[in-house]
């Protein structure tokens, strides 16, 4: 039989959500999604959150994925969402929002969880680095199969500045950079992930990859490198799943 839990995905520019088939990862309803707030405070936030969940009507717990490192539920930073998030018991406010029990988790974590349970991950024993390019760059880390949380590689130095700083899509974006030009910050970022964690596999995840046929041929790694078997839907399926247990 079927289990089809809500899954829902906060980012630096959209939020995002959908019904999940936990027994396959696959979507069971549309994927809807909402500008994120600015500024993105908890009471901004929340209403959007339950809307979205109020349009697509399940029953059972709630998987929430969200741009901060997570500890027990509680918001340790807010790189991309605003500083009135840390600290905040954000299962515990988003569950009153929306009315069920909610599972609250690292959006990267999340997309990992779905990509090495049912999708570029599948079978690899490890380690894998899955990283989000997005607003910023999130990370996630499996070995064997089994994640570190809150690994926050976005978050390495380069060039005196974040690596999210210097090679997101955002800032592709931005500053209007060609996919040479892009590629060659990513290779410098991925050449860092490689010296420090020597990774079997990278799997690179965030609308972007959408792409990935046109700048794929640009990028060079030790490791090998593939795009999410989800795409901008990794979140919202890693965070139903997580929910699921």
């Amino acid at each position: 039989m079927a289990r089809i839990l809500l899954g829902v995905d906060v980012g630096g520019s959209s939020i995002k959500a959908g019904l999940v088939e936990v027994t396959t990862g696959r979507l069971a309803s549309e994927l809807l999604s909402a500008p994120t707030p600015a500024p993105a405070t908890p009471q901004a936030l929340l209403p959007v959150i339950a809307g979205l969940a109020a349009r697509l009507p399940a029953s059972g717990p709630v998987g929430l994925c969200f741009p901060s490192v997570v500890k027990r539920g509680t918001v340790r930073t807010a790189a991309n969402v605003d500083s009135a998030w840390i600290g905040v018991d954000g299962a515990a406010l988003a569950s009153q929002a929306i009315g069920r029990a909610v599972t609250f988790l690292n959006d990267a974590d999340a997309a990992g969880i779905a990509e090495v349970r049912w999708g570029a991950g599948r079978g690899v024993a490890g380690p894998i680095v899955m990283l989000t390019l997005g607003t910023g760059i999130g990370s996630a880390l499996f070995i064997e199969g089994r994640l570190y949380p809150n690994t926050e590689l976005g978050h390495l130095e380069m060039r005196g500045m974040d690596a999210e700083k210097w090679a997101s899509a955002h800032v592709r974006t931005a500053l209007e950079l060609g996919w040479a030009e892009w590629c060659g910050r990513v290779n410098e970022y991925l050449a860092r992930i490689q010296a420090l964690l020597w990774p079997d596999l990278i799997i690179l995840g965030g609308s972007v990859t959408e792409h990935f046929a046109e700048f794929a041929p640009l990028l060079k790694a030790e490791a090998e490198i593939r795009p999410a078997h989800f795409s901008g839907q990794a979140g919202v399926v890693g965070a139903a799943l997580a929910a699921a247990g």
